[in-house]
């Protein structure tokens, strides 16, 4: 990729870039540095790493579970979103998810996040010709930081992460959404302590010997969340491969 500014550091680093024009001059989206753009010239960069040639725009990843669960959820989701919603997804991943919605919801506003920087490359990737979907940010469900949002969308994370993920995020999506919000949250659940498939029981038993911190969370144990944060779950909808789609609203008050 050529930059308009090879007398900036940035212009040799092996971190991804993006450019992406401004008020008053051109900024890059680094993976590397907290901001969420870098003005240029960047002369001094304490994360700077040479890169030992040009390096190549960022490819789109794809997982194949994302690809086929994106359809049904969309029509979960679609007639439950209000009109003109600032939709902030947390756990984008690949970025597929966020893609797929964007384009079948142009009048909504999508702001993708995840906790690993390296994923944001591949995120901007897919959404970067969206209009209606903001550049990738760093969000860590137990640290924040939050942004203000009339919707909060995470798929497939709370499983594959300790309890203090899901802790953080009804925690954080309770703090974020505007009154009357609401909290999408996607993938296998237990009910009332038991699975409703088998392959579930199995899901869950595979995951646990990866990471004893990690397992299928059970239902009750996430609404004990959202009630002590003022969330109130208030639909539960069943989609392919035994997932379910479950939705908490923030009280109107």
């Amino acid at each position: 990729m050529s930059l308009p500014f090879p007398q900036s550091l940035c212009h040799a680093c092996a971190g991804n870039r993006y450019v992406r024009p401004g008020r008053g001059g051109v900024y890059l989206l680094c993976t590397r540095r907290p901001e969420k753009y870098l003005g240029q010239p960047v002369l001094r960069c304490p994360a700077f790493e040479p890169a030992l040639e040009e390096p190549m725009p960022a490819a789109k990843r794809t997982a194949p579970a994302a690809e086929r669960n994106k359809a049904p959820i969309l029509a979960a989701l679609a007639p439950r979103l209000p009109a003109a919603a600032r939709v902030l997804e947390v756990a984008s991943g690949t970025g597929q998810h966020t893609a797929h919605f964007a384009a079948a919801l142009p009048g909504l506003h999508f702001q993708p996040t995840d906790a690993d920087p390296e994923n944001l490359p591949g995120i901007q990737a897919w959404t970067a010709d969206l209009p209606n979907v903001a550049p990738p940010r760093v969000l860590d469900a137990v640290t924040g930081p939050w942004l203000a949002a009339d919707v909060v969308y995470c798929a497939n994370m709370i499983h594959i992460a300790p309890w203090a993920a899901a802790e953080g995020l009804f925690r954080g999506a309770a703090g974020c959404l505007t009154p009357g919000g609401i909290l999408f949250l996607y993938g296998p659940f237990r009910f009332h302590g038991e699975f409703l498939a088998a392959s579930n029981a199995a899901f869950d038993e595979s995951l646990r010997a990866r990471d004893p911190r990690w397992g299928v969370r059970d239902v009750d144990a996430l609404d004990a969340l959202g009630a002590a944060v003022g969330l109130e779950r208030i639909d539960t909808v069943a989609l392919p491969a035994n997932n379910h789609l479950l939705i908490w609203t923030r009280s109107a008050a």
